[in-house]
C-alpha cells in the first residue's frame, strides 16, 4: 500500500499539523503531507511545514471569490496527488464545488463534541462551553460537509471540565485529545476502514466488517 497523501488548509498556528508530522515521522503514520496551503501569509503552519521540509503555499484570497480562490487550491492539491485533505484552523468556508469534489475525503477538527456547540472558531467554542456551565467537553474529527460543523462524525473523545477551568485550561485539555484523534482518523482512511452511511461514519475491522 503507498502512502496516504494528505493536503492540509491551515489559517492559524497548526499544532495539530505537528502531530501529524510527528506521527508519519515516528513511523506509526503511512503518510506524507504533500502540501500545506494557507490563506495567512504570516501562518505559523507555513513555517512548522517548511522545517520538515514539506512543501508550504500561501494563496492570496484577496480580489477572488470564494470560488475561484477554491479553484486555484483544488489545482494544487490536484498536482500534488492528494487523497484526503485536513482542515487545521482554516478560517475560511469551503464553496459547494470544493466540498462535492472531495466528499468524504475532507477531514476537520472541532474542539467540542458535536453537534453541541457547532459553528464557532477555537477559544470562543470553549468560552460559550465554560459560559453554559457544561461538565463535560471534548473534540470531534468529522468529514465536512456543506454546512457548518455538521458532517458525518468519525471520532470523538469526551475531556472533564473542572470547577476552576479556565478557556485556556480547556483549550489544552482539548488540543490534546486532538492530537490524538486526528492520526488516527487519517490512519483509518488509509486502511480502508471508514465507511460513511447517511449522516454516520462506521469504522470496519480489518476484514471490511
Amino acid at each position: 500500500m503507498s502512502k496516504l497523501r494528505i493536503g492540509v488548509l491551515a489559517s492559524t498556528r497548526g499544532t495539530d499539523l505537528q502531530a501529524i508530522i510527528d506521527e508519519i515521522e515516528a513511523g506509526r503514520l503511512d503518510a506524507e503531507v504533500s502540501i500545506v496551503l494557507s490563506n495567512k501569509e504570516d501562518a505559523y503552519a507555513l513555517t512548522r511545514a517548511r522545517k520538515h521540509g514539506i512543501k508550504a503555499v500561501f494563496l492570496e484570497s484577496k480580489g477572488k471569490t470564494r470560488e475561484e480562490f477554491d479553484r486555484e487550491m483544488m489545482e494544487l492539491l490536484e498536482n500534488e496527488g492528494v487523497e484526503v485533505i485536513a482542515l487545521i484552523g482554516y478560517m475560511r468556508l469551503l464553496s459547494p464545488e470544493f466540498v462535492q469534489k472531495y466528499m468524504n475525503r475532507i477531514m476537520n477538527v472541532h474542539p467540542s463534541l458535536l453537534p453541541a456547540f457547532a459553528g464557532g472558531m477555537d477559544e470562543n467554542v470553549h468560552k460559550t462551553i465554560l459560559e453554559h456551565g457544561v461538565k463535560v467537553s471534548g473534540a470531534t474529527i468529522h468529514f465536512v460537509d456543506e454546512g457548518a460543523d455538521t458532517g458525518p462524525i468519525i471520532l470523538q473523545e469526551a475531556v472533564p471540565v473542572t470547577e476552576d477551568e479556565t478557556v485556556d485550561s480547556l483549550k489544552e485539555k482539548v488540543q490534546a485529545v486532538e492530537k490524538k484523534l486526528f492520526p488516527k482518523a487519517l490512519g483509518l482512511f488509509h486502511q480502508g476502514r471508514l465507511r460513511v452511511e447517511g449522516r454516520r461514519v462506521r469504522i470496519m475491522d480489518g476484514s471490511g466488517k
